[in-house]
Order: C-alpha cells, then sequence, then structure tokens
C-alpha cells in the first residue's frame, strides 16, 4: 500500500479491497477492516471501471461483520467507526466521516451491543450527537460516489427486516 501513497485512484481502491481480502482469509478481520477503511478514502469519482465492478464495499463490511469468527480478533468495529468518523482528517474528509457513520450505523444493527457497545465516554466528554440513519444517507447522497446512499439504506432495511 505503500506505493500508493500519492495516486489514490482505481488502483489503490482495488489494492485495499484485494488487501482486506487476504487478511480476512488469513484470519484477522480487524486488519481486514481496517483495509475496507483505506478503500473508502480512495480518490474516486464515482465512473470508474473498479467501482463498477466491486462496488463501495458496503457488502462486504455487512458479511464480515455476521460470520462467526471463532476467537479471529475482531476489536470493536462500532467503537472504532465512531472514532474513525470523529476523527477524519486529510483528502475528501468530509465524506469519508460520513462513509465511518455509515459504518457505524451497519455496525449497530448486525452487531450486540452488549458485546460491541458505542464509546459513551467520547459521547459525554466531546457532547458527540450521532448522526441519525436518515442524515447519514442524505450526506452520502449528495457528497458520496453514485449508488453509494442506495447501497447504504438499501443493506440497513434487509437487516431490520431480516
Amino acid at each position: 500500500m505503500v506505493r500508493f501513497r500519492e495516486d489514490r485512484r482505481s488502483d489503490f481502491y482495488l489494492a485495499a479491497l484485494a488487501y482486506a481480502q487476504s487478511l480476512w482469509v488469513g484470519r484477522k478481520p480487524a486488519q481486514a477492516i481496517l483495509q475496507l477503511n483505506k478503500a473508502w478514502s480512495a480518490d474516486l469519482i464515482g465512473d470508474e471501471v473498479a467501482l463498477t465492478q466491486f462496488p463501495a464495499p458496503y457488502r462486504a463490511l455487512v458479511w464480515m461483520l455476521g460470520r462467526d469468527l471463532d476467537g479471529a480478533f475482531l476489536g470493536n468495529p462500532v467503537r472504532h467507526f465512531q472514532h474513525l468518523a470523529t476523527r477524519m482528517s486529510g483528502a475528501r474528509s468530509e465524506v469519508r466521516s460520513w462513509r465511518a457513520w455509515a459504518c457505524f450505523h451497519l455496525g449497530e444493527t448486525i452487531l450486540d451491543p452488549d458485546l460491541f457497545p458505542r464509546d459513551l465516554r467520547q459521547i459525554e466528554m466531546e457532547d458527540l450527537v450521532i448522526p441519525s440513519v436518515p442524515r447519514v444517507i442524505e450526506a452520502l447522497a449528495l457528497r458520496g460516489w453514485p449508488d453509494e446512499a442506495a447501497l447504504v439504506e438499501d443493506l440497513l432495511r434487509s437487516m431490520r427486516n431480516s
């Protein structure tokens, strides 16, 4: 991933996805999720072949979070995405923050809140207001890749109906 330090376009996106898959197969789910984060940071406008072939990896995240990990280290994805969303910096930080909030809501929908709680200390200390799902969807529709908001909305709807 070092070779992509300056160029974070399609090849970077595909490399991040491939590396995430490799880490998952190697039973490193927490690190695999970190690579999905990198994929979401790619400098894509939405019409790239890479995004057509491999849409924003929300389905991959949902799939990962829904698996029995049999002791593999997952960390706390809900807390991770909360921290990521509130501490985002660098290029395209606003849309990347909204993507982290989308992942936060996906995680909360899938994972047991007793095992994977929010960071209540951060919420209290920073007077943090978690953006609602409709607000996240709206922001992704305005700032995200084409069909990204619809993908997140569909995933959340299908998980809540199952």
